[in-house]
């Protein structure tokens, strides 16, 4: 989520305590962020929202991750944080969202697999029980639903190229 102030304000919107220029522009690097943000005119005094700029979903993700990595959380949430994004933004995404796991616990809900392929355990959930759980590998070797679901997702892959 975005709200209508600078990106700084943004990133580190909800911080209690004093915090440092140099904190914001660290969590935005991790975050896949920085570059992005350099490149407005006013930086990380950029407008965002109903009367500043647009962002796309792969700049609003990252920022949201650099306002995750501020708080240094020791559990984190991620609910389809990939998504809505295309490619290359979900590579990012992904890049940044891999150095925000390190560290702590980190629960990712995700449609798209590709998300929780490094995941230490994945577990598959249909109707609202748990059917499968291992690794990434642990789960295909299994060829059970998971399996099922990679192959879907690849077919669905190759057909939209």
């Amino acid at each position: 989520t975005l709200f209508n102030c600078s990106i700084e304000e943004n990133i580190a919107y909800g911080f209690d305590g004093k915090i440092e220029d140099a904190d914001i522009e660290n969590a935005a690097k991790m975050a896949n962020a920085h570059e992005f943000i350099s490149n407005f005119p006013e930086k990380y005094k950029t407008f965002v929202g109903e009367r500043g700029i647009r962002l796309s979903g792969g700049q609003k993700q990252r920022i949201a991750i650099a306002r995750a990595l501020l708080m240094d959380p020791k559990i984190l949430l991620l609910d389809e944080a990939t998504s809505a994004l295309d490619a290359e933004s979900e590579y990012l995404v992904q890049d940044a969202m891999d150095s925000i796991m390190k560290g702590r616990t980190v629960l990712v809900i995700a449609h798209r697999l590709s998300t929780v392929k490094t995941a230490n355990t994945v577990a598959v959930v249909s109707d609202g029980q748990i059917v499968e759980s291992g690794t990434h590998d642990e789960l295909l070797e299994k060829n059970g639903v998971y399996t099922a679901l990679v192959k879907r997702q690849l077919q669905t892959t190759k057909t939209e190229i």
